[in-house]
């Protein structure tokens, strides 16, 4: 039986040497296939036979996958030394590479949308099979696409505009410095440093790096604010007054390929469950031996006073092998194939990137997968959530390099269902102890990936419109602690400095109405745990056939053929059941 090591990943698969003759032949290869891609231009009509469209749409792919395996090969290189000057040049060469290849092909894309009228689009999409959802999700857009003046001059007044707020408020916020007492010394730390603060056992220290940082965004509220409120104008005035989308919130929905209907029971849903969250607060502090948590206490590690089991690597990647393999033989296949083929970096060494993450370049190449090993039952944890995106990834790999990838709130299914089957096995081998520090751990980790962001989501669609009316940075404040109240009820002390918060959150800044997909994925991961633990064996070829799906079918139909109605808010509340029996099973363990 085979025994792994730490180690680094091998890339040869990608591309040679990137100062080899092949490499420079591969990077013409792809110039030349793009630039004769471009002369098709003037031949695009919208009656042209379904053959010359299909010929097109291959001819995509086929760009797509070249420059996926050359990118690819960049930013791996990239993030397994960061400190390479070698690496960020080609890294560099390579993302004006990609954005070069990308406008040479861009106007297809336009002329699908824009200018293909819709009886000739049916006509044309009839013989393109797994491909049909995505062109037709592409044509969504055309109901809110402008002629073509229109959209270069938003896209230009957008590097001035949205782009140049949101890389302001990254250029003031990454530039604070955050000054605090560790001990007898003043210690100056960046944001990062001093968020690891907020995890100590020392609630003292928890309460001083939360007001440090809450201290430095309030000190700048009038800026932050200022730049916030515009990002959410330039949002509205864009997407309502000029597109049409029926909602701020709808923008996103109709990118992410999911139904306004579908958020709305989701989010309904998570709304009546914040009381499953808030008994957990409650058991939390009976763990800290306090009478109640205050908001500076949230991530508090609850079994300090346990000493944590370590784990081997060779252990750790055996462990989750056998918990996938114990659900499906086929899935512990797609996990063991990373390994085999030596597509994972686990070691830390300097330099490498930190945290975790699987990179999916073509359908036709195993997964890459990241992590930085430490022997921690999280790291395990880690281990398993990457590999499931490997395996989702794997399970789809027969699909076009078009809708290989699962749309956003589908991404996080596998990842988080791996964790849950690990989690199911490893209950089985642990002492009691060593039980609750997993469990309090994990619905922490729930807590932060479900609950948290639907009321990010919530706040951001109330602060959105309060903002379209006209209200000061003072007002989304209490908006943003009013939401704080509903989330923790009498469960947790809320102090003022909190109402801040909301500058902290760069989502809402990047992505607009980005975190709802956490809540769902992780939700949707649940229901479908649900499903497993009472159809047992039966239940793993729809889960297969979910995963293998990838981004071909719109997330409420692909979810309705295995008889899940996700626009149902009884398919949601299945997962917040599994929440509540672990909320249960911690209280029996204390």
């Amino acid at each position: 039986m085979a025994e792994y090591q730490l180690g680094g990943w091998d890339l040869s698969e990608l591309a040679k040497n990137p100062k080899s003759l092949e490499f420079q032949k591969q990077v013409k290869e792809l110039e030349k296939q793009a630039e004769k891609f471009e002369k098709i231009k003037s031949s695009l009509d919208p009656k042209m036979s379904s053959k010359k469209f299909l010929s097109i749409l291959h001819q995509v792919e086929e760009i797509s996958e070249k420059m996926s395996k050359i990118g690819g090969y960049a930013s791996l290189s990239y993030s397994s030394d960061t400190q390479s000057d070698e690496a960020t040049s080609l890294m560099t060469r390579m993302s004006k590479l990609g954005s070069e290849i990308s406008n040479k092909i861009l106007f297809f894309d336009l002329w699908w949308k824009i200018q293909v009228d819709e009886k000739n689009a049916k006509r044309l999409m009839k013989n393109t099979g797994e491909i049909s959802e995505y062109l037709s999700h592409k044509r969504l857009f055309a109901k809110y696409a402008l002629s073509e003046p229109e959209e270069r001059i938003i896209n230009t007044l957008d590097v001035t505009g949205i782009s140049a707020l949101v890389k302001l408020y990254d250029k003031i916020t990454n530039a604070f410095e955050y000054k605090m007492k560790i001990g007898k010394k003043t210690k100056s730390m960046t944001r990062e440093e001093i968020t690891n603060y907020v995890r100590s056992t020392n609630s003292k220290i928890r309460e001083t790096a939360y007001k440090t940082i809450l201290t430095k965004y309030s000190e700048n509220k009038g800026v932050v604010g200022e730049i916030y409120q515009n990002i959410v104008l330039n949002w509205r005035d864009e997407g309502i007054e000029i597109r049409g989308y029926k909602s701020p919130i709808s923008m996103r929905n109709i990118g992410n390929d999911v139904d306004d209907k579908t958020i709305e029971s989701l989010l309904l849903v998570c709304k009546k469950n914040a009381p499953v969250f808030q008994k957990f607060f409650v058991q939390k502090a009976k763990m800290l031996d306090m009478k109640k948590l205050r908001r500076y206490d949230l991530y508090a590690p609850a079994a300090a006073n346990i000493k944590e089991k370590s784990y081997s690597y060779n252990k750790s990647v055996k462990l989750v092998f056998e918990s996938l393999g114990k659900f499906s033989d086929t899935l512990e296949e797609y996990a063991k194939k990373v390994f085999n083929e030596n597509h994972i970096d686990s070691e830390i060494r300097q330099g490498k990137r930190d945290g975790a993450f699987c990179s999916t370049l073509t359908p036709k190449i195993t997964p890459y997968v990241l992590v930085n090993f430490t022997g921690k039952s999280r790291d395990v944890f880690t281990l398993a959530h990457e590999l499931g995106h490997a395996v989702h990834s794997q399970a789809a790999q027969d699909r076009s390099i078009l809708v290989q990838d699962a749309p956003l709130p589908l991404a996080e299914t596998a990842s988080t269902f791996s964790e849950l089957l690990l989690y199911d096995n490893l209950s089985e081998k642990i002492s009691d102890d060593e039980k609750k520090i997993m469990l309090s751990e994990k619905i922490d980790d729930l807590y932060a990936t479900i609950l948290r962001q639907s009321f990010f989501t919530i706040f951001e669609v109330d602060a959105h419109k309060q903002i379209g009316e006209g209200t000061t940075v003072d007002e989304i404040s209490k908006t943003y602690l009013k939401n704080l109240k509903t989330q923790f009820g009498n469960s947790v002390s809320l102090s003022e400095d909190f109402a801040i918060e909301w500058s902290c959150i760069p989502h809402f800044y990047h992505t607009p109405f980005y975190c709802y997909a956490y809540s769902f994925g992780n939700l949707l991961a649940l229901s479908l745990f649900q499903r497993y633990k009472k159809e047992g064996r039966d239940f793993v070829p729809s889960y297969i056939d979910i995963l293998a799906a990838g981004g071909s079918k719109k997330p409420e139909k692909l979810l309705a053929e295995h008889g899940f109605d996700i626009r149902s808010p009884k398919f949601w509340q299945e997962g917040f059941d599994y929440v509540r029996d672990q909320v249960k099973a911690l209280s029996a363990l204390n």
